[in-house]
């Protein structure tokens, strides 16, 4: 069996030749930037639905005190199984094509998605794609640059920016017309989430250890869908506000602690927009990252493979040309006046699995 390294290695080597420079995907035209005087007009029914949810949420986490252990226990494991059916299917595979995933594993991710009620496969996917062609400006479909609340969560209460519904229409979407899984949720979206989302979670807990059908409900479906949610709703709104850019400082995306941590590793923001082709949406590998354990420990198994990563002369000199100087490997030291400067380089540790773990020598 091929090691993750060797099933890694082939595409790795032609990331740096896919793209001429190391930025985003598409360049982003000139004339779009961010005109701060548009008034949106309020989508009132989504915006009073998603006020129900989090209240109804909201209760969920109170009965969450008092339901049975095996029904918090069901939606906590409902709720990291949709937040990944999110992050590496729609995320990872579907949107930037980061690894190839077999037949098997794809149609898991897809029902994981639909868990997740987070619209079906192909609209999430556009939406990704345009958000990071023309991130951050009135083309994103949650623009940053209009503050927190309108990218976390505003722009679904809202009509959308003419811009948006202008350059959504030349995303290529090819890839996703062409796979029958993919189709197929778009066609029945809304049964299948009936069914996959709210039913069977309910269900569940109701039929085998007689959890109460209002428990049930609100602990298994409703704050179950509502906190990773949020948690992929932070990723376009803290981590595009709060923390440092040690690999590009010219755009709006960061580095974030707080969101790799609710959102199992996608808070590694900078650092993906720059690269966004890599699987580990981060240069850090595993650590800190559970998807991207996932994502090595199914190309174990042979489900994932032909898994793409950014060479690390590529990742080392974007850091060092467009970074904040915040990257502790590739920071640039000021030397005093007679001081010997310190010979510092960076090398290969010792490989673990497919993790290169990399360290400081000083000399």
């Amino acid at each position: 069996r091929m090691t993750v390294a060797d099933q890694r290695s082939p595409r790795s080597e032609q990331a740096a030749a896919e793209t001429k420079d190391d930025s985003v995907q598409g360049k982003l035209p000139a004339e779009i930037g961010t005109d701060y005087s548009f008034k949106r007009k309020i989508v009132w029914k989504n915006a009073l639905g998603f006020l129900v949810l989090h209240l109804g949420a909201l209760y969920g986490a109170y009965l969450a005190f008092y339901c049975h252990g095996a029904t918090f226990i069901w939606a906590f494991i409902l709720a990291v199984a949709a937040s990944e059916g999110v992050t590496i299917g729609a995320h990872r595979l579907y949107t930037h094509k980061s690894f190839k995933a077999t037949p098997g594993l794809r149609l898991v991710l897809i029902i994981l998605q639909t868990l997740a009620g987070q619209n079906c496969m192909y609209i999430w996917v556009r939406d990704h794609r345009q958000h990071h062609k023309y991130s951050d400006t009135d083309a994103d479909p949650h623009n940053a640059s209009r503050g927190f609340f309108f990218s976390h969560m505003g722009w679904l209460m809202s009509r959308k920016h003419p811009a948006v519904i202008e350059k959504g229409k030349t995303i290529d979407m090819s890839d996703l017309e062409a796979d029958p899984l993919v189709m197929f949720q778009k066609k029945y979206y809304k049964t299948l989430y009936g069914i996959i989302a709210i039913l069977i979670p309910v269900a569940v807990p109701v039929y085998f250890w007689n959890e109460t059908l209002i428990n049930s409900f609100f602990v298994a479906y409703l704050l179950r869908y509502i906190l990773p949610l949020n948690g992929t709703w932070c990723v376009n709104s803290v981590a595009h506000i709060w923390g440092t850019k040690p690999f590009d400082k010219y755009i709006l995306p960061v580095e974030s602690h707080f969101v790799a941590f609710i959102s199992i590793g996608e808070g590694w923001h900078n650092y993906h927009h720059a690269f966004p082709w890599d699987y580990r949406a981060s240069e850090l590998g595993s650590r800190y990252n559970m998807n991207a354990f996932i994502i090595d420990l199914l190309a174990y198994f042979g489900f994932a493979y032909d898994l793409r990563t950014a060479p690390y002369n590529l990742v080392k000199s974007r850091a060092l040309r467009t970074g904040d100087g915040t990257h502790s490997a590739f920071r640039v030291r000021k030397v005093k006046f007679g001081e010997t400067p310190e010979d510092e380089t960076q090398t290969y540790g010792a490989e673990k699995g497919n993790k290169i773990l990399p360290s400081i020598n000083h000399k």
